[in-house]
């Protein structure tokens, strides 16, 4: 430090006391700390420092506080007297330093929570610095255990589920009098086994990227059944390394029946077609390395601390990357359903909702954008497909008109005036049942007259809507609740083919979700393919600066 800035901190007690908030505007960040290294009480200079609301500077411009609000709070609640250190001293400051160095267990960054200038305020013998960094890193951590390190609607836009949420700064004082920092800060993490399940595979994936990981199969082996070749071999070193091939496996350098079986349960795992051979997209999932795998699984911790602490006795979820729903209750899974999601272009979108009624036999009122864009050029090919799909075309003025009396032809996606429903019927889009619940996407679940699809492995099929296998069996758990629909009555409603609205007794919340890494019941790990390739905006996001990331 330079001498005249030395110098003019060795002035009195008082004239640094009653000067510090003017000083922290004109002396450099290092001038302030050795301000508040003098004789002046801390809680004094705390006292000063947080009595304003002008930007701090006595810290670096490099660590801004970025829970300045609660961290204000939390002094006045305490008279300002210091929380990590007294009298005696003895602090729990290595507690928390200890907690920042593992908090990317988590997939967080300890950089985030102002590690280094903690550690150099504390050798320094600051104590005001320390007091500042020490309880901005434990809230900032805090609230992004609690709710996610960012925004959900800063890279899901239609996100709509409420975060957890607690008094943070009552959790502080409560971590800082019990002495329990560390203890305090894992209780806001996920109480869920999925999110321990990741945080175990991303450590066992941290060892396998320091240890050098894998070497990637050649792209230009030829992997299919009969093939031999050094690319068949180092296919079967992958996939005994992934645990689908047993280490007594054969090691021959010929693609057999073994290796074939073992491929195709590696692309059940990952969501990809399961027919045995090595493709690009299975190459691309094989090939993916140990520090692509850590980030796959950071995006889905963010993910799942970005949901309710509460999902509801009785919820639904469907997993659009998984094309899979559950229905628990209890904390028990009591139905499993495959499902079709929709397509790249037309993207299943990430929101939650409660589930208000059902309709049997329902019509299908065609959405603009479908009726324009699909069939309007399948009216044009064949007209009679208006009559064979059971489809009602409507003017403006709402009259029916004779799709016989329409020249297709005449019409594009630019001068369209129609309007199309179609009849409950077995051609009709959404089956026998839709399951509703009311949202501005205009996306529900729904029974499908196709359901030859529910065979694929990889089922982005969909304008948006979410297609449920055996939706009659769906509509039964979601209405069991529900005085008088048994699924004889469902049934039989079903058999008279008119269209028939049950409101439900009582709601059942529904989460639309994406996530690309899901735990198993028996503690296993699936990473699944990123169908819309969420994942690297997300994971970009995490590595930007925690000041930029919008709460």
């Amino acid at each position: 430090m330079a001498k005249p800035v030395r110098d003019f901190l060795v002035l009195k007690r008082e004239f640094i006391v009653c000067c510090v908030w003017v000083l922290s505007f004109i002396l450099s960040p290092a001038s302030i700390s050795m301000a508040a290294d003098g004789k002046a009480p801390v809680s004094t200079i705390l006292k000063e420092l947080l009595g304003t609301t002008v930007p701090l500077t006595i810290l670096p411009e490099e660590e801004p506080l970025h829970a300045r609000t609660a961290l204000q709070k939390f002094y006045v609640n305490r008279g300002y007297s210091p929380a990590w250190s007294d009298h005696s001293g003895q602090t729990p400051l290595s507690e928390l330093v200890s907690f920042i160095w593992r908090i990317d267990e988590h997939g967080l960054s300890p950089d985030d929570y102002h590690l280094s200038a903690l550690e150099s305020a504390n050798a320094g013998d600051d104590p005001v610095a320390v007091e500042l960094l020490a309880t901005d890193a434990f809230l900032t951590m805090a609230a992004h255990l609690v709710g996610g390190r960012l925004n959900p609607v800063t890279i899901e836009t239609d996100w709509t589920a409420m975060r957890r949420e607690r008094d943070l700064v009552k959790h502080l004082e409560d971590a800082v009098s019990s002495r329990t920092i560390a203890a305090s800060l894992s209780d806001l993490e996920p109480n869920a086994p999925g999110y321990g399940v990741l945080k175990h595979a991303l450590a066992m994936y941290r060892k396998s990227s320091r240890d050098g990981g894998w070497s990637p199969i050649p792209e230009d082996a030829a992997l299919k059944p009969g093939h031999e070749g050094p690319g068949v071999v180092k296919l079967r070193e992958r996939l005994r390394a992934t645990g689908l091939l047993d280490v007594s496996a054969s090691v021959s350098d010929r693609f057999d029946a073994e290796l074939q079986a073992a491929v195709a349960m590696f692309q059940r795992r990952v969501g990809l077609e399961a027919d045995g051979v090595v493709g690009p997209k299975t190459l691309r999932e094989l090939n993916k390395s140990p520090a692509e795998r850590v980030d796959q699984i950071r995006a889905n911790l963010e993910r799942w601390r970005w949901l309710p602490e509460d999902l509801g006795d009785r919820h639904i979820r469907v997993n659009i990357a998984d094309f899979r729903l559950e229905a628990r209750r209890n904390g028990r899974i009591e139905r499993v359903h495959d499902v079709i999601v929709g397509q790249p272009y037309r993207m299943t979108p990430v929101f939650s909702g409660e589930i208000s009624y059902v309709v049997l036999n329902p019509w299908w009122d065609v959405p603009d954008s479908i009726a324009r864009l699909d069939k309007l050029p399948e009216f044009r090919k064949d007209p009679k497909a208006v009559t064979r799909l059971g489809i009602e075309v409507l003017d403006r003025s709402e009259k029916v008109i004779d799709p016989k009396n329409i020249d297709w032809g005449r019409y594009t996606t630019w001068n369209f005036p129609f309007r199309l429903r179609q009849r409950p019927g077995p051609h009709n889009a959404l089956g026998m049942v839709k399951i509703m619940f009311p949202n501005r996407h205009n996306v529900y679940l729904h029974d499908t007259p196709s359901r030859d699809l529910f065979a694929r492995t990889e089922r982005a099929f969909s304008s948006g809507c979410v297609r449920v296998s055996d939706a009659i069996g769906l509509a039964e758990w979601v209405l069991d609740e529900t005085p008088g629909w048994t699924r004889s009555e469902i049934d039989h409603t079903i058999s008279e083919k008119r269209e028939k609205r049950i409101n439900l007794r009582k709601n059942i919340p529904v989460y639309i979700l994406y996530f690309t890494a899901v735990s198993e019941p028996d503690g296993s790990l699936r990473l699944i393919n990123d169908i819309y390739g969420r994942d690297a905006r997300l994971v970009a996001a995490l590595n930007g600066s925690t000041s930029t990331a919008k709460r």
